[in-house]
């Protein structure tokens, strides 16, 4: 079995790549790759910042051809997609440990834009909750991902990585601190009512903030999250009269297309006489149209602008990385000994089978001539088969310990080539058959 992950990132696809691969519902994309005779089980994850298909094969190369057509043509997206030349150079394609690594690394959010916040592990959890409701992850990538989440506890347990609670929302409302000198005085209007909106308000009320104003698709959620932080609701209607009383809007709602178009925009400038508008977009698909940015008196931030802020946070928090990628490697040491023993059950299983069929055609062929009573062919067969059992019980317990060390797989290698337990003509193969049509 092999385990082949491919994807994009904030570290390697532009804002507008990865949001033409924003998957919303992820159940029907599990179920027709796990469809494919070369794929055993998968788990797509898609997040603002990242879209990772991670599966679990027999077949690594035709399982790599199948995993780029699925991302090129496949995976669902409204948008206009990339040619094979645009998309090339952001995916990035790991195998076996390194995916192991990449999946915990990516749970502990180490390999997040923003280091050390908690919304990545909840949006793998789901992932991974999708992928066991359609079936697509089974007994192999189950354990994976269990073993990812509790990797993620240690972290945050052992390291300060994620100390001052830092989000993607935390560093957008920092961005609006910096442009206004106080915020008690300002306005704002947040649109969306997820876990986005929640921290950014928490943040923004914290920061003195006094007005603000929660704009939905769906008014009792933004009347529920309202009511928490002494907000006013609104449906997405009243956005045009929303924008004119507002001074900082933070927008992070689910949608395939732009909720603010330049003309919305524009109208809402015209009404206000043009007094300055910050926009910070930390919605994938993104929520503002890139053209507002070229309209005077309006400030347009996204993701990717956000990205240099979180080189910051970075810096601060490298000596807590250190530490969760330590935590890392030995997790990822303990799943791949896992691996390891689980290949040594057939392995085990192949040499005990081999070495009772010979026993059993060799005692045939030299009793065939004999007229033995049943109690002696018994005691024939119970000596037998504690001659089998003593000669093998050494190898096969050492072959059970080292299994979980480093060389492993290498004497487990070494076993199916002295015992030539991969040659269907070595003697005892016959065993082989006999499991398979059973």
């Amino acid at each position: 079995m092999n385990l082949l992950l491919l994807g994009m990132s904030h570290r390697t696809a532009s804002l507008d790549l990865r949001e033409r691969y924003a998957v919303g519902d992820l159940g029907p994309a599990n179920e027709k790759l796990v469809a494919d005779p070369d794929i055993e089980e998968c788990v797509i994850l898609s997040t603002c910042n990242r879209v990772e298909v991670l599966v679990l094969t027999r077949s690594p190369a035709a399982a790599r051809l199948r995993l780029r057509s699925f991302v090129e043509h496949e995976l669902p997206s409204e948008f206009q997609r990339p040619t094979p030349a645009e998309l090339e150079p952001a995916l990035y394609e790991l195998s076996d440990a390194e995916a192991v690594r990449h999946v915990f690394r990516v749970a502990c959010s180490v390999d997040s834009m923003i280091v050390g916040e908690p919304q990545i592990l909840g949006q793998v959890k789901d992932a991974y909750r999708a992928a066991v409701a359609t079936g697509s992850c089974g007994p192999i990538l189950s354990r994976l991902y269990q073993r990812a989440f509790s990797t993620a506890k240690r972290v945050r347990n052992e390291t300060r990585i994620g100390e001052r609670g830092v989000s993607v929302a935390r560093v957008a409302v920092d961005l609006a601190k910096q442009i206004f000198e106080s915020l008690e005085d300002k306005a704002a209007l947040l649109i969306g009512a997820g876990e986005m909106i929640e921290l950014a308000l928490e943040r923004l009320r914290s920061s003195g903030l006094r007005s603000a104003r929660i704009a939905n698709r769906t008014p009792a959620r933004a009347a529920a999250l309202a009511a928490r932080f002494e907000a006013s609701a609104h449906g997405l209607d009243e956005l045009p009269s929303l924008l004119e009383q507002s001074d900082v809007v933070l927008t992070s709602i689910g949608g395939d297309s732009p909720l603010l178009t330049s003309q919305v925009v524009a109208e809402a400038l015209r009404d206000r006489r043009h007094r300055p508008l910050f926009v910070i977009d930390i919605g994938v698909p993104r929520n503002v149209a890139p053209e507002v940015n070229q309209l005077d008196s309006v400030y347009l931030y996204d993701l990717d602008d956000l990205s240099g802020m979180a080189e910051a946070n970075a810096d601060e928090r490298r000596r807590e990385v250190a530490q969760a990628e330590d935590i890392v490697l030995e997790e990822e040491q303990r799943f791949e000994g896992w691996l390891t023993a689980l290949a040594a059950v057939p392995t085990i299983r192949t040499l005990r089978a081999r070495a009772e069929a010979i026993r059993a055609a060799e005692l045939e062929r030299g009793l065939a001539s004999l007229e033995w009573s049943r109690d002696h062919l018994d005691a024939v067969e119970s000596i037998t088969r504690a001659i089998i059992n003593k000669l093998l019980h050494a190898p096969l317990a050492r072959l059970r310990q080292e299994v979980d060390r480093e060389e492993g797989l290498a004497h487990l290698e070494a076993a199916r080539v002295l015992f030539a337990l991969d040659d269907a003509r070595a003697p005892g193969a016959e065993a082989d058959r006999r499991e398979e049509d059973e």
